[in-house]
């Protein structure tokens, strides 16, 4: 781990070494909003497969395009609706699809498969670089544990690159994510909870700060021993799933330390992203929630059947095509597509869990961690069965620091690059770009 710059309060013990949220009363940095540099967090999630047409359009705007109510498939984020801004339009000119649309989503670059480069390094990757000297880790790159006959291909894979022909290692296992943010593996692995580690320390430093800054020092300590436990639960449960040979909610047996329930998989790397930004562990992080063509099964949807690759491929029912696994069928295209549309519904609960994380956390001037965040969630595909790479379902969602006017619906009139939107956010990063991809105008947000 980096040594800790002046700005931030840290508590150390053996093994184990916790960055702390900022604290007014222990002199936490002044942030000026509206401003560019504001925005304090940057964060790409990813899914693969596209979306349905139709299901990302709001069902009813009001004047200038505000967003008052949004569809059934994007209904669990109705409650967020006000921190978005969805959008329409957007598209990638150089790159689509599963292996060359996922590889370049980030870089603006093309990838013709012929040659391990994608242009240049992603965006993520730009803003780590910048800060790197500002916080312990220079960014954060996560991903569930790939499923499939393309789990192993590198573009569908690589969502982060930190030059144009090296990918960035992704993590893909909770524990390991967290012993990244609060382990310090120079001294050697300590077994024991990372909170008893600093145990003494924490007692010091609350006597030393405000009551406000006590009580937020709590909040994050048992954030952190939350999350300790869910990991131990869900280590002893997928072990147990393994030892007598019992399969997984996606029909698979896990690995040692991946939870065998598909959601709170999904939601403990959410909750350590969240965790990692409220601290200040990092300023960037990405997080691909399956690669790139997903043959992940979400049959623990009621009624949902097949795999999301195949779902995606929704106009053929009748389960004899070379997407399809040999045994599921469709009753017919309507019903496959609602399927389809479940899976995107059910990633939207998701990413409504991580907003509502960030819209809790607060910086010391009681700021919520959203409102300085800028999260970019969408995918390289438009339409699944298609394939098509223009009409992306993309959002935003989150302040910018007050550089961003949220709760609407962002229509250009005509096709635009998504490397507007790279570039938008590198300079509301305080990241001084004159170009991105094939751009030098950002999209107006």
């Amino acid at each position: 781990m980096r040594p800790p710059t002046s700005r931030r309060t840290f508590l150390r013990g053996v093994g184990a070494c916790l960055v702390l949220p900022s604290l007014e009363s222990l002199g936490a940095p002044a942030v000026v909003s509206g401003v560019p540099g504001s925005a304090t967090r940057l964060a790409y999630l990813y899914f693969p497969n596209g979306s349905a047409s139709g299901c990302w359009e709001p069902r009813k705007m009001g004047k200038d395009d505000k967003l008052e109510e949004l569809n059934e498939w994007m209904a669990p984020l109705e409650e967020h609706k006000a921190d978005l801004v969805v959008t329409k339009n957007l598209w990638t000119p150089r790159g689509n699809g599963h292996g060359a649309g996922t590889a370049t989503w980030l870089t603006g670059g093309s990838y013709n498969g012929r040659k391990n480069d994608v242009g240049g390094p992603s965006v993520d990757q730009i803003v780590a670089r910048h800060f790197r000297a500002d916080s312990p880790l220079p960014s954060l790159e996560l991903s569930t544990a790939g499923e499939g006959s393309f789990a192993g291909s590198l573009p569908r894979n690589c969502l982060s690159w930190t030059a144009r022909d090296v990918p960035a290692v992704r993590e893909t296992i909770p524990r390991a994510v967290f012993d990244k943010l609060f382990r310090r593996a120079p001294e050697g692995f300590v077994n024991e909870s990372v909170l008893d580690l600093v145990l003494a320390q924490s007692k010091d430093l609350k006597r030393r700060a405000s009551a406000a800054d006590g009580r937020k020092i709590d909040e994050y300590l048992d954030s952190v021993r939350a999350i300790e436990k869910r990991l131990e639960f869900a280590e002893v449960q997928s072990k147990r799933a393994a030892a007598d040979r019992g399969l997984t909610d996606t029909l698979r047996r896990p690995k040692p330390g991946i939870p065998t329930n598909h959601e709170e998989y999904v939601r403990q790397m959410l909750d350590l992203m969240a965790l990692a930004f409220w601290s200040g562990a990092t300023r960037v992080s990405t997080f691909m929630l399956d690669h790139g063509q997903s043959n992940r099964y979400f049959n623990f949807l009621p009624g949902v059947k097949g795999t999301w690759h195949a779902l995606s491929h929704w106009k053929d029912a009748s389960g004899r095509t070379e997407d399809d696994d040999g045994h599921t069928k469709w009753d017919d295209v309507r019903s496959k597509k609602d399927q389809y549309n479940e899976v995107t519904k059910w990633h939207h609960s998701q990413l409504a869990f991580f907003l509502s994380r960030l819209k809790e956390l607060k910086d010391a001037d009681g700021v919520s961690v959203l409102d300085r965040s800028m999260i970019v969630y969408g995918s390289s595909i438009a339409d699944g069965h298609e394939h098509k790479e223009k009409d992306l379902p993309i959002l935003l969602a989150g302040g910018g620091g007050g550089t961003i006017r949220t709760g609407r619906y962002l229509q250009p009139d005509r096709s635009t690059s998504l490397s507007k939107l790279h570039l938008g956010l590198l300079r509301r990063m305080g990241v001084p770009t004159e170009r991105f991809g094939e751009t030098e105008e950002e999209l107006a947000l």
